[in-house]
């Protein structure tokens, strides 16, 4: 049960008040620092509930709620001054499945305005901060969650990820997190249910089977929504190893900043030695045309989403520069152009199908570079080659997301300058199980959240 894991971590007893009390110190001791968990609820109000816990799968598990999804009771700002202070009346679907699992909502994770941006900052909460150097920024945009999952903060946590939000911070905080296969988790009820079909919430841990949990109570159809998937049982999970397609640059498409592709190569030599085998693949797609792709869909899926905000001249002077850019690309576009980007999305799904007959999953980095100061607004380039939009330095997440297949970011390591990375394992759909077993045999030769934690203080030492 996760309830014991994080007992044995937190050296508490195994009893929901007790692990509550044992998490609210952890909490007091390192989130002043790194600034991950926000709205969080009153101490009385958690232990009187943690008391009272109800049964189920996660019963008496702290988690907080990622900042862009309604936890009744608790503020949605989305990271955004328009809706700082709104309280949630209602929790959305997934939250309620995590709350009927006897999971103990304690706050809400941070997250980047509106989600835009693998840098988890924002006008209403600030920044946060990497858990291995408070000068860096933690990635995003579920920063926050991963964050508090390094610290030792939680032990599992909700994400979503359109662009890598799932898999970059996780691979920069040194644990796990998975982009499920689009419609195993259901997403929201309100707005396009059929044509946006870029971004899933998921779960995130400390271990690979504190994914399987999670997304086994995440997972599962919606009537009210047309594309779900069916059921997800942690129990089909089974450590296993498998036959891994290496892409690296894509073939020198994507520049990677100096390490980055050493780290992860040498990941990969460990888990050759762990039984896997590791074969290097040739770039399969163009990766001009799935930038093409990607960039329309997304600023066509954005535009739909926020415009109502542009619309009214003064909520659009309160939104950020990325938001106002995506906004007006997307308005731009032309039915004729987002339907040749589909049809480009369409030829990659097909292309890549084929190469799951000859591999179990292909890898890629989690991120093209290290971490960078927490003070930037976004990286200007990386290894000599200028990023010209806000995310184009995310551009090695997009292949998995583009085509809504399943990907887990494991840990691979440290770099020369103490920093981690992570590897994304990307699978064919519906190859969710399979993808967390490989984690899983990965985290037992490694244990790389436990093995390298953040040097911060703990609540024993506080």
């Amino acid at each position: 049960m996760l309830l014991a894991d994080i007992a044995a971590r937190l050296s508490s007893a195994a009893t929901p008040e007790a692990v509550m009390e044992a998490t609210l110190a952890q909490i007091r001791a390192v989130n002043g620092e790194v600034n991950a968990l926000v709205s969080l609820r009153s101490e009385a109000d958690l232990l009187a509930e943690a008391r009272g816990a109800r049964e189920g799968p996660l019963a008496g598990v702290p988690v907080a709620i990622k900042d862009l999804a309604n936890a009744e009771g608790l503020p949605t700002s989305m990271g955004s001054p328009l809706f700082a202070g709104q309280v949630a009346v209602e929790d959305d679907l997934f939250v309620a499945r995590m709350r009927a699992a006897g999971a103990i909502v304690i706050g809400k994770s941070n997250t980047p305005e509106f989600g835009l941006g693998s840098h988890t900052v924002n006008p209403v909460h600030g920044a946060t901060r990497n858990a291995y150097d408070p000068a860096l920024s933690a990635g995003g945009s579920s920063g926050g969650a991963a964050v508090a999952l390094a610290t030792g903060m939680l032990e599992i946590a909700d994400g979503s990820d359109m662009m890598g939000s799932l898999r970059n911070p996780a691979g920069w905080a040194n644990v796990y997190g998975m982009r499920p296969t689009f419609g195993l988790v259901p997403g929201a009820r309100k707005g396009d249910t059929f044509l946006n079909m870029l971004a899933t919430n998921g779960p995130m841990a400390r271990s690979p089977k504190g994914l399987a949990q999670l997304l086994e109570v995440q997972a599962g159809p919606d009537p009210m929504q047309p594309h779900g998937r069916g059921l997800f049982r942690a129990e089909d999970v089974e450590p296993r190893t498998g036959r891994i397609g290496w892409l690296g640059d894509w073939g020198g498409a994507y520049p990677m900043e100096a390490g980055v592709l050493a780290t992860c190569e040498a990941a990969l030599d460990e888990m050759r030695r762990a039984g896997f085998e590791v074969v290097e693949m040739a770039a399969p797609f163009d990766a001009g045309a799935l930038w093409r792709s990607w960039i329309c869909l997304r600023s066509w899926a954005v535009a739909g989403a926020l415009g109502p905000l542009y619309d009214d001249p003064e909520m659009r002077a309160a939104l950020k520069p990325a938001a106002i850019w995506e906004i007006e690309r997307g308005r731009a576009l032309s039915a004729a152009e987002v339907h040749a980007a589909s049809v480009i999305r369409s030829d990659w799904f097909a292309r890549a199908a084929g190469l799951f007959d000859e591999v179990d999953a292909l890898a890629l980095p989690t991120a093209q570079c290290w971490p960078f100061d927490v003070d930037l607004v976004h990286p200007t380039g990386i290894a000599g080659v200028a990023m010209d939009t806000y995310h184009r330095w995310m551009e090695v997440v997009i292949p998995a997301s583009l085509i809504g297949l399943p990907a887990i970011a494991v840990p691979a390591g440290f770099g020369t300058n103490g920093l981690p990375v992570g590897l994304q394992l990307v699978g064919r759909q519906g190859s969710d199980a399979a993808l967390i077993g490989m984690a899983e045999m990965w985290h037992r030769a490694t244990g790389w959240p436990d093995a390298r934690p953040p040097e911060m203080p703990s609540a024993q030492g506080a």
